[in-house]
């Protein structure tokens, strides 16, 4: 069963994640499938910038708990979009959730519809958003993100450009996209490549200081007794022992 999707017009490949039945959650194979598609799209002279998107109304639901990628992979892929010589455009039509988050960080410019929503689940699982904080802390505002990081509240797509999650959001998502695309399209590949290599030093200095500590922080997590209880009430549709 293929996962992603793969179209292109106009010299911008569109990534599409395709795993409606599970709300595009981030599983083994579907970040498999994601980081073979971005090696190939980076590889094509023919590919000038790269959308991420999405099929059905989620863009994705944090990490499979019924089949969680390791760690280490869900870093190497948010660390592939940061690296890669081309521009990487989130498009978002829908919901977002813990893991899904760190992809929208590690793209290069990410838009959402007014209607999307966001929220960073973790806590109420019992883990913490570790990993997918090397992209998000260096490019957003911490304090802005603190609230919603310690809760797990919702909140929505103006909320989530005003912390720097989103660079832009809009009604017509597609509208609001065309001209970025449009730019894309009219600059010179190795300017571009220059050009995001100097936006991304900052992040890629947070993971080669930091990603093996909240590697390793993820995997204490997942594995530990809250983190089970979470999980199991998460997918019984129940609280957790912990809610008072």
């Amino acid at each position: 069963m293929t996962l992603i999707v793969r179209t292109r017009a106009r010299a911008v490949e569109t990534l599409s994640l395709d795993s409606p039945h599970n709300r595009n959650a981030l599983s083994a194979a579907l970040v498999g499938e994601l980081a073979d598609a971005l090696t190939d799209a980076g590889k094509d002279t023919g590919v000038r910038a790269i959308v991420l998107t999405h099929t059905g109304n989620t863009f994705s639901a944090g990490a499979d708990l019924k089949d969680p990628p390791p760690p280490e992979a869900l870093v190497a892929l948010l660390r592939q979009i940061i690296e890669l010589p081309k521009p990487v455009v989130a498009r978002v039509t829908g919901h977002v959730r813990a893991g899904g988050l760190g992809l929208l960080a590690a793209c290069d410019i990410a838009a959402a519809a007014t209607d999307a929503t966001f929220a960073f689940t973790e806590v109420r699982i019992g883990v913490a958003p570790a990993v997918i904080s090397l992209p998000l802390l260096p490019r957003t505002n911490p304090r802005a993100l603190t609230r919603y990081y310690l809760t797990g509240e919702r909140f929505d797509a103006a909320e989530a450009q005003a912390t720097g999650l989103l660079t832009t959001c809009a009604d017509d998502v597609d509208a609001a996209l065309a001209p970025i695309l449009e730019g894309l399209r009219r600059s010179a590949p190795d300017a571009l490549a220059e050009t995001k290599r100097l936006l991304t030093a900052r992040v890629l200095e947070a993971f080669d200081r930091d990603a093996a500590d909240l590697t390793a922080l993820s995997a204490r997590l997942f594995s530990s007794p809250q983190a089970r209880e979470g999980m199991t009430a998460f997918l019984e549709r129940r609280d957790p022992a912990w809610v008072v």
